[in-house]
């Protein structure tokens, strides 16, 4: 059983930079995906960034691609995101998972899920 639990979610203002961490307990083989995905009020969760755990290819959205950086560090179980220039339409409730299938951009196929942090950009 892998539980997660995402931190680091706060208030910010527009071109401010923030770091969301994920804490990962269980076995997360190097084989699996781990992603982060965000949800804003009214929308579907959408995919922005991904990393793989064994060998650490990244991949992200356009959205954040040049602005946000996915890391893992594999020997404390954690991975993060840094996030620079945020923008109000970053805003949303950020939340780490993982597939042990491999890369997906879809939600539905990750298997674990955190409970999620809130981030807010004021513009």
């Amino acid at each position: 059983q892998v539980q997660l639990v995402e931190s680091g979610g706060t208030l910010v203002q527009a071109g401010d930079s923030l770091r969301l961490s994920c804490a990962v307990t269980g076995r997360i083989y190097s084989s699996s995906v781990m992603g982060w995905f965000r949800q804003a009020p009214g929308e579907e969760r959408e995919f922005v960034a991904a990393i793989r755990w064994g060998v650490g290819n990244r991949y992200y959205s356009d959205a954040v691609k040049g602005r946000f950086t996915i890391s893992r560090y594999t020997g404390e179980n954690m991975l993060d995101l840094q996030m620079t220039n945020l923008t109000p339409e970053d805003t949303a409730v950020y939340y780490c998972a993982v597939n042990r299938n491999g890369l997906s951009y879809t939600a539905r196929e990750y298997d674990y899920w955190g409970q999620g942090t809130q981030v807010t950009v004021r513009g």
